[in-house]
């Protein structure tokens, strides 16, 4: 059984840093989407902002555009053809969580959808750059709630208990790679 805790806003870049893929979602009215994104990083730590490419072409970029807000959400490995599906296709004109097999619920402080199943959540809201927007496609997002897995994250760390419950990173055509095994380094005295 899943349980879902808060992350200290302070340690959300924590759920990033390690740069796997993510699904944006974005809602505005009674419209919701979802896109998957390898881009995507942390920016700052207070306020914490994290960034994300999002197309001028997609669906989730004209949502985003209109609501002022995005979640992303971490998919586990068991998610991948999930992932690489709402990544390959549009959402204009059907509902693509449906087509995709995603269910999500609702978010804490924001109108998009989480994505269930998924191993962390941040939400956000649109730090409005409009040069950044137009010309590089990229959006900085204010992470206002951020969540976690507990089995999977938990005391600021990563500790994945099964190689279905590992984040992936998208390398392309169809190909991804799992988070793999953690290890410490002790630092040179």
């Amino acid at each position: 059984m899943s349980r879902i805790q808060p992350v200290e806003l302070a340690r959300a870049y924590l759920l990033l840093n390690h740069g796997p893929t993510v699904l944006v979602t974005s809602a505005h009215g009674e419209a919701s989407n979802v896109m998957a994104a390898a881009w995507a990083m942390p920016l700052d730590f207070s306020p914490p902002k994290m960034l994300v490419v999002v197309d001028k072409s997609t669906y989730t970029r004209e949502l985003i555009e209109a609501s002022g807000e995005f979640a992303l959400c971490i998919p586990s490995r068991a998610q991948a053809q999930a992932t690489l599906r709402v990544g390959s296709h549009s959402g204009r004109g059907h509902d693509k969580f449906q087509a995709s097999g995603l269910s999500t619920f609702p978010a804490s402080r924001i109108g998009a959808p989480l994505v269930s199943g998924c191993l962390a959540w941040l939400e956000c809201r649109v730090v409005p750059e409009p040069h950044n927007q137009q010309a590089y496609d990229l959006f900085i997002g204010e992470v206002v709630a951020a969540w976690a897995e507990a089995e999977v994250f938990s005391e600021n760390r990563w500790h994945f208990p099964d190689d279905e419950r590992r984040s992936v990173h998208y390398v392309a055509g169809g190909s991804f790679f799992a988070t793999g095994a953690a290890f410490n380094v002790s630092s040179p005295e």
